[in-house]
């Protein structure tokens, strides 16, 4: 009995080895957060954009003249496998990264530089704190860093499109630019013996720039050469080390400690400025009694808070 080759895989996803590759500047983003934000982003140049019958729905009208809609499985056919689309997906072309002109200038604002980090899950979570804690802009190299499509948007839930990004050819020299702008660079490092709240604290303000590695290798020994100060992120000794992405949340948050637009003086936690008073506030303990303050005589209580 003769056996006669198919024309066709039977395998689901054998479609996509024709739509998979797309052409250098060009790519797909997927998932609802991630296509509506590029939509609404006029820097994008679209080129594509798919559909199911639900999703249509919230699309505005000019997004749902350019939009084809297609079955799920359609969609899922056009893209990577394991990409979840939501019922979205979108064909476009790269974002233009700013010049490192436009933010030299200390008074621009906080920014974060990526020393070959590759993952663009990382890179998306780090986009996603940047947006939440007011930083300026993103600094990646031009080499081992992931475009700004897939799953690097999908991961920022659309703030791929809301924080600038800048792509340098040479990440130690780009420190020293800054740095000669007038700008305090620090970079994370778990050997380091200062701690990063104490580094931020004495050098709070928007000329500050954060640097963080790569997982595993961390920061390239030219690039700790150029910064300012390394800082480490005190932990207990169960972790030996923190995704990159969550170190970055957490550095984050403790340079938007010191920024008006996002903790306002009014919004100050009321123990926070009765210890910069000197004092701390009479509450109540659990049996109703007032505990005694520091100028009561009564030694002060160690704070258990950990120092970040």
């Amino acid at each position: 009995m003769a056996f006669h080759r198919r024309n066709t895989d039977r395998k689901p996803h054998a479609a996509r080895n024709t739509t998979r590759f797309t052409p250098p500047g060009q790519g797909w983003i997927w998932g609802r957060h991630a296509v509506l934000a590029a939509l609404a982003n006029p820097m994008r140049h679209h080129i594509s954009l798919h559909v199911t019958r639900n999703a249509r729905a919230e699309l505005g009208e000019t997004s749902a003249r350019l939009a084809k809609e297609e079955t799920p499985t359609q969609i899922t056919t056009r893209l990577p496998e394991g990409a979840v689309h939501q019922g979205f997906a979108l064909k476009t072309r790269a974002l233009a990264p700013e010049p490192l002109s436009a933010v030299l200038d200390p008074t621009h604002g906080l920014l974060v530089v990526l020393d070959q980090i590759t993952d663009p899950h990382n890179v998306g979570a780090i986009l996603r704190s940047c947006a939440a804690f007011g930083a300026r802009a993103v600094i990646l190299q031009n080499r081992k860093s992931p475009p700004f499509f897939g799953a690097l948007c999908k991961t920022a839930a659309g703030t791929a499109e809301t924080i600038p990004h800048l792509r340098v050819t040479n990440i130690a020299n780009t420190l020293i630019e800054l740095k000669k702008a007038g700008r305090h660079v620090i970079g994370l490092s778990k050997e380091a013996r200062t701690g990063l709240g104490t580094e931020i604290a004495t050098h709070a303000g928007p000329g500050l720039v954060l640097v963080l590695g790569a997982e595993g290798s961390g920061l390239r020994p030219r690039t700790v050469e150029h910064c300012s100060a390394i800082a480490r992120i005190p932990t207990g000794p169960k972790a030996e080390s923190l995704n990159v992405s969550n170190a970055a949340a957490i550095a984050l948050y403790e340079v938007s400690r010191f920024d008006p637009r996002i903790n306002p003086p009014s919004q100050t936690d009321p123990a926070q400025q009765s210890i910069k008073n000197g004092r701390l506030n009479q509450q109540p303990n659990r049996t109703g009694a007032k505990c005694r303050t520091q100028g009561s005589g009564a030694p002060p209580k160690r704070s258990t808070q950990a120092e970040i």
